[in-house]
């Protein structure tokens, strides 16, 4: 039986890392930089457990999911991403994501994500306090996109909003609640 992590990040660094340190600590892992290649490995290996960058070089690693679940149905996705927003997580676990985890993350986190049992269903609490008006903005600029398939020019008409103001604010960090 097959126990290889798949990583999927464009960040060959990042990418790299976290194969090592996975080795180091007996997970045989394999890196993967782009679809395609991510792909390739998952019909060849069938990995168990699957990492998964959100941002996959402008293009959105959610469009992954159901392919890697087709490849191996019993498949663990965690999706990792800079940019987290209530949006995607929920999107993510809709599509069959086991677990999705904010970076920076460390490494004890995303091996508890593999194991956790309690968090196969994931619940999303509602906050103690409402969103900021900045908060709301970025939910709703993530959901949009992603209804776009991380295309920035169909995301900016949709929102009646010039390319270069959305790219700038898509490389903001996401306001705070």
């Amino acid at each position: 039986m097959n126990d290889m992590t798949l990583i999927i990040d464009d960040d060959a660094a990042f990418n790299g890392v976290l194969v090592r340190t996975l080795e180091r600590r007996g997970y045989p892992a394999r890196g993967a930089l782009d679809p395609a290649s991510a792909l390739e490995l998952a019909r060849r290996e069938s990995p168990p457990r699957v990492v998964l960058d959100l941002n996959l070089n402008g293009a959105s690693g959610l469009a992954l999911i159901p392919e890697l679940l087709e490849i191996n149905p019993a498949c663990r996705i965690v999706v990792l991403t800079g940019y987290a927003s209530i949006t995607t997580a929920v999107d993510a676990i809709k599509l069959g994501a086991f677990q999705y985890l904010a970076k920076p993350v460390e490494i004890e986190a995303i091996l508890g994500a593999f194991d956790d049992e309690e968090n196969a269903d994931v619940d999303f609490a509602a906050p103690d306090e409402p969103l900021s008006v900045n908060r709301l903005e970025w939910e709703h600029i993530q959901r949009v996109l992603n209804e776009n398939d991380g295309n920035i020019s169909a995301t900016a008409r949709a929102l009646k909003m010039h390319r270069r103001t959305l790219q700038r604010k898509l490389g903001k960090h996401p306001a705070k609640s």
